[in-house]
């Protein structure tokens, strides 16, 4: 869909330019447990036990900088960045029946990450879970896993998780460079933008 220089900017731009620049827009937030414990397994050079390793746990600390919007009169109440990080990542133990994770999928969300290991340190397998079917991703790091759960949303042609549009809508305009004039972006997003691209 989209020629060879869009398709590795993420993997090219995301470890060695804005990983860095995610983390040193963290220090400006609160500091909660959760968020806490991310930064502290992004700067780790060694493991963290229990902890996401250093790519995804960078990813993750973009849901915190973009945290879900209010949803308005209709679904009161707003998501916490923890909460919306599962909408993008989730973890089993390996020896977990992925069938049995597919049939607990109550109803029919948009694509994420199923990551399986024995800790999150330690991921065996990633897969792109979509419409109840688990695809294997092809990529064994999570930031190649990632960026095929992204692109996952084109080939498919689905619409990105509402919890997750502002991280989404940030990486398409930011970091891959698709679609800047015509998407519409969440005042948040666009301040995040200007402020990374300086």
């Amino acid at each position: 869909m989209f020629d060879d220089a869009i398709s590795a900017k993420f993997l090219e731009k995301w470890p060695t330019i804005y990983k860095q620049k995610v983390l040193e827009q963290s220090r400006g937030l609160t500091q909660s447990d959760d968020l806490q414990y991310l930064v502290q397994t992004a700067e780790s050079t060694t493991e963290v036990e229990s902890g996401w390793d250093s790519d995804m746990s960078s990813i993750l600390i973009l849901v915190h900088l973009l945290p879900p919007s209010p949803q308005g009169r209709k679904r009161p109440g707003k998501l916490s960045a923890r909460q919306a990080s599962e909408y993008l990542v989730k973890f089993i133990e390996t020896g977990t029946s992925i069938q049995g994770h597919l049939d607990g999928i109550a109803d029919s969300l948009q694509p994420y990450l199923l990551a399986v290991g024995t800790q999150r340190n330690v991921i065996h397998k990633y897969f792109i879970v979509i419409d109840k079917h688990a695809i294997s991703c092809k990529s064994s790091g999570s930031l190649a896993c990632f960026d095929e759960l992204f692109k996952a949303h084109f080939v498919f042609g689905t619409s990105y998780n509402h919890d997750l549009v502002n991280v989404y809508n940030f990486l398409q305009t930011t970091i891959y460079e698709i679609d800047i004039d015509t998407t519409k972006v969440n005042p948040r997003v666009a301040e995040l933008r200007a402020r990374m691209l300086r």
